[in-house]
């Protein structure tokens, strides 16, 4: 399985991207998807994830009132739609999938089985 992420960019602080993720297979179990980001010189970190059987959205803190995320279960297809977006926004933003919700958070990237390459995202101010 491949996850492939676009939409990133270059874009003035409180402007808008979407990101778009979608799986390279559709015959198989996909219970939840996710992004997550990487900041140049820090850790990967939670953004945002969806879990198809109950349609429950999470966000970050940091993201929450700004962020939306969306998809399409039947297609293994998932968005994330940025707004105001600020400098401190800035990094690589990974798309991620997991098969099962068994025993498995929502935030923490050890729980998600599948990753996709990342999309940079750039916000200036």
């Amino acid at each position: 399985v491949q996850l492939q992420a676009s939409g990133g960019g270059l874009v003035q602080a409180g402007g808008s991207l979407r990101l778009s993720c979608a799986a390279s297979r559709r015959a198989f179990s996909s219970y939840r998807m996710g992004w997550f980001r990487q900041a140049p010189g820090k850790e990967r970190e939670f953004v945002a994830a969806v879990t198809w059987s109950d349609g429950n959205t999470y966000y970050a803190d940091s993201v929450k009132d700004r962020f939306i995320i969306f998809g399409d279960n039947a297609k293994n297809t998932v968005y994330l739609q940025m707004n105001s977006l600020k400098p401190e926004d800035t990094g690589v933003y990974y798309c991620t999938l997991a098969t099962t919700g068994l025993r498995r958070t929502w935030y923490s990237g050890t729980d998600y089985d599948y990753w996709g390459r990342g999309t940079l995202v750039t916000v200036s101010s």
